[in-house]
């Protein structure tokens, strides 16, 4: 139901491209990927998220040629205009962020006992 209700906020005409790459990056992408620091991503798991990513980044439209004609956008164009790291490669950041966090940890704390 959540999604649902941003999917209809993203194809809204009235917001321009940046509120909707803004919403993406403070709304959806957070509550996505909360807890990811502990996902276990099997590849099929890799590519629902690259799929769901692409479907948020539908909002930047297809790209007129030189010659007139369109084109969708690729993966690599839409990242750079995101000016954002893809979902995977943010999932890995968080984890060796959560991993040095705890490796700082006391050797008495439970979390980094069960770690090593």
């Amino acid at each position: 139901m959540f999604l649902c209700k941003q999917k209809k906020l993203l194809s809204n005409e009235l917001l321009n491209y940046n509120s909707k790459i803004q919403i993406y990056k403070t709304i959806i992408r957070p509550t996505l990927t909360h807890g990811c620091e502990s996902w276990a991503l099997t590849t099929s798991d890799e590519n629902q998220l690259y799929i769901f990513e692409r479907k948020i980044l539908k909002i930047y439209g297809p790209k007129q040629n030189s010659d007139g004609t369109w084109r969708i956008k690729t993966n690599d164009e839409l990242r750079l205009r995101m000016n954002q790291e893809d979902i995977i490669k943010f999932i890995k950041s968080q984890r060796l962020r959560w991993a040095a966090h705890v490796m700082r940890m006391e050797n008495t704390r439970t979390t980094r006992k069960i770690t090593e």
